[in-house]
């Protein structure tokens, strides 16, 4: 059973709500101003808090000041009630981060369908969701339970690509954005001398293109499946439907876009910094980890000396060079395309 804490001053509206909640089925704690409202949050951790703005001892900008600092109440649902609808009290609390309001006087569904919205959304919160097709279904059939987000397209393109087939090309439109259900692609540019430099690789549960869009601009690179590959696209309305119509998935569907951008800059850091010698090495490095298997077992680097070159950023005949000192000295093994990493840690180590 859910528990709701009502910090309310007024004991006629504190009964009364707290009745309501419990014929809803949730479990009601009271508290009649807001410092005891804080203890029994600390001490209870409730699923979710309606507040009072106007108490004496402690007012509710205070409260959500105060179990805003706790990493343990930081996030529990937080909703106002008060009788002020003017609009710079409502800018205020959400600016300090309340997730709704109820304006007094309210009625029994209204309060109970503003509990049920909040509770449903925090429970999207916490899942995790693998980064598979299913997850993303998953996560998009979850989103399309809040009212915001009830338009959300309920299928999705799949598409099969096959290994060097375009996906897009620099200077095109955006529809919307990719999500990687199998296989691996690369983005790449091309210079004024025809030399291709890798922008980007992506592996299952990976997303790409979404920069363009954001940017409202055309394509910088071009991205092409560098194996078979099974790739979902996620219309351009669902995207902004998820970024901008509801804070809470927007910081959800966020954290699932930008695993991979830290790890760009620093692969840019490296490419201004490194000697070819080390930038090869960590290549592959990068390489490993990113394909690896999930069972533990090692992968094997598939890859053209053309698409390695690109990524480290200088010639084939360079790349070539540098892999063949690394066989003589025993660091790799190489089988045509395939690259076996006979030392990982004395690559991932190389000095500069």
């Amino acid at each position: 059973m859910k528990k709701i804490l009502i910090i309310e001053d007024n004991p006629d509206i504190r009964e009364n709500t707290a009745e309501i909640l419990e014929l809803g089925n949730y479990k009601a704690l009271t508290a009649e101003n807001g410092k005891i409202g804080v203890e029994i949050a600390q001490r209870e951790k409730p699923d979710l808090i309606i507040c009072d703005i106007m108490m004496p001892v402690l007012d509710g900008y205070g409260v959500l000041h105060l179990l805003s600092k706790s990493e343990e109440t930081a996030n529990i649902p937080f909703i106002f009630l008060t009788a002020k609808a003017e609009r710079s009290d409502l800018r205020k609390g959400m600016e300090m981060g309340a997730d709704d309001y109820i304006t007094k006087p309210f009625d029994d569904s209204e309060l109970l369908n503003a509990v049920e919205s909040r509770l449903k959304k925090a429970e999207m919160l916490k899942k995790n969701f693998a980064k598979s097709l299913d997850g993303l279904n998953a996560f998009f059939e979850e989103a399309r339970g809040l009212e915001t987000l009830q338009k959300l397209s309920e299928e999705r393109e799949v598409r099969q690509y096959r290994k060097k087939d375009y996906i897009y090309s620099e200077g095109g439109y955006p529809r919307g954005i990719f999500f990687i259900s199998k296989g691996k692609v690369k983005t790449f540019k091309v210079n004024e001398l025809s030399k291709e430099l890798i922008t980007g690789l992506y592996k299952e549960g990976d997303f790409f293109g979404y920069v363009a869009l954001l940017e409202e601009s055309t394509y910088t690179d071009t991205a092409m499946a560098m194996d078979n590959c099974e790739i979902c696209t996620i219309p351009k309305d669902d995207f902004f439907a998820l970024i901008y119509k509801s804070p809470d998935v927007s910081r959800k569907f966020i954290k699932l876009l930008s695993d991979n951008l830290a790890e760009r800059e620093e692969q840019l850091l490296k490419l201004a910094y490194n000697s070819v010698r080390k930038r090869v090495a960590e290549a592959l490095v990068a390489l490993h980890d990113k394909y690896k298997k999930g069972d533990g077992s090692d992968y094997n680097v598939e890859i053209s000396r053309e698409d390695l070159a690109s990524i480290v950023g200088t010639a084939p005949e360079s790349a070539i060079r540098t892999l063949s000192d690394f066989k003589d000295e025993n660091l790799v093994e190489i089988k045509g395309r395939t690259i076996t990493l006979l030392s990982y840690e004395k690559l991932d180590k190389m000095k500069n």
